[in-house]
């Protein structure tokens, strides 16, 4: 279950039991800090919460303002210095050497367009989306006036959110989705200007695994525990099942004759585990000419060759369209034996390729360990009309 999720089931459980609620959101972050913009926590009048906007060095704190934010029915901007060691809101000392803003919002459940209920909309669909949220400025109708404006814009052009500033949000959200990466702008609009977190929302990994036999239920269930969109697909019906893979949103039982006229999901990581030749091979043959950005073979390297020279009888441009792609032996070098082992080297990997990044020890590396968002001062003046 995705931390979004989670949010969505504490949000709906506290609704039904009619619990006020407040979200606290990062929305900038400046230096070092645990979690990036984009982070939330659900707050309820009584103190409960969901989720995490740090390590947990900032959450006391944040939860007796977002409890006073119910209680006073407007939003808050809180923010946090802990460069600061004598702070005594946190004791976070110089830990993370960072400053981080977190809005606080009353939660209105009556309302379409709460921060909640367009995240709801963004997860209906298997796009990207950016959340353009409003967190500070200077409009003409003063400060809290635009303070929790939203708008979420899908990869299809879709626009939800509040009108007032529904325009000139839109348009700055289109530039972040063409950019591909979070960012924190200042916006010019006919109200004035606004600082605006536009957060770029990724849909959950797509994870297709070949084969179910006992070794793929450790895979499926490590790899649910991060959010991802499992489907699982073997010709054996007895192994094939939903009670064996409960975490899965998909188990097919697809016999090999038939995975040649299986059209495979190009957007997917692919993981062979069949144990069998021939069904690796038609699988294989399947995704050859699929864009996937992943392959991973289970199996000692002999194996491989053996099927790599197969495909190349028929495919003469074999290696050229899995060269970048297949990763055989699967996984990275843990040294991992028992099937727990093996899964979280294969999650590894996985999360390495996705993320662009070069396996190796964080303290080896001088890069920033979060994809950092970009934030800029400039001001992003839009004439745009929303159709």
């Amino acid at each position: 279950m995705t931390e979004l999720q989670r949010l969505l089931h504490a949000y709906d459980r506290h609704r039904a039991e009619g619990r006020p609620c407040a979200l606290a959101t990062v929305v900038e972050v400046l230096g070092s800090a645990y979690r990036r913009p984009g982070a939330r926590m659900l707050v309820t009048d009584d103190g409960h919460l969901t989720g995490a906007i740090s390590g947990g060095c900032l959450e006391g704190d944040a939860r007796q303002r977002a409890r006073q934010a119910i209680f006073r029915g407007e939003p808050a901007l809180v923010t946090y210095d802990t460069h600061d060691e004598d702070d005594p809101r946190h004791g976070l000392g110089p830990g993370c050497q960072g400053v981080v803003r977190i809005l606080l919002e009353p939660l209105d459940f009556t309302s379409p367009n709460n921060p909640l209920e367009l995240l709801r909309g963004f997860a209906l669909y298997p796009e990207p989306a950016v959340l353009a949220t409003v967190f500070g400025g200077n409009t003409a109708a003063g400060w809290r006036t635009g303070v929790g404006q939203r708008v979420l814009l899908t990869a299809n052009g879709a626009v939800r959110g509040t009108p007032a500033l529904a325009a000139p949000l839109a348009a700055a959200a289109r530039a972040t989705l063409a950019q591909g990466h979070s960012q924190v702008l200042d916006v010019d609009t006919d109200a004035g200007p606004v600082r605006a977190l536009l957060e770029l929302l990724a849909p959950p990994l797509r994870l297709v695994v070949y084969g179910a036999g006992n070794d793929a239920q450790p895979l499926v269930h490590l790899a649910a525990s991060l959010g991802w969109h499992i489907s699982v697909i073997d010709g054996r019906p007895h192994l094939a099942t939903a009670t064996r893979f409960p975490a899965a949103a998909a188990v097919r039982v697809v016999p090999g004759r038939e995975l040649a006229v299986q059209v495979p999901d190009p957007a997917a990581y692919h993981v062979l585990l069949s144990h069998n030749y021939a069904y690796d091979l038609a699988a294989l043959r399947a995704l050859l000419s699929c864009n996937t950005p992943y392959i991973g073979l289970l199996g000692p390297r002999a194996k491989a060759a053996r099927l790599l020279e197969a495909l190349e009888l028929t495919a003469p441009e074999t290696s050229a369209l899995l060269s970048t792609r297949l990763h055989s032996p699967i996984g990275l070098s843990l040294g991992g034996e028992t099937p727990e082992e093996i899964a979280l080297a294969i999650v590894a990997e996985i999360q390495a390729v996705k993320n662009g990044r070069p396996p190796q020890h964080l303290r080896d590396t001088t890069a920033a360990i979060h994809a950092t968002a970009a934030t800029s001062s400039r001001r992003t003046r839009t004439q745009a009309v929303e159709k």
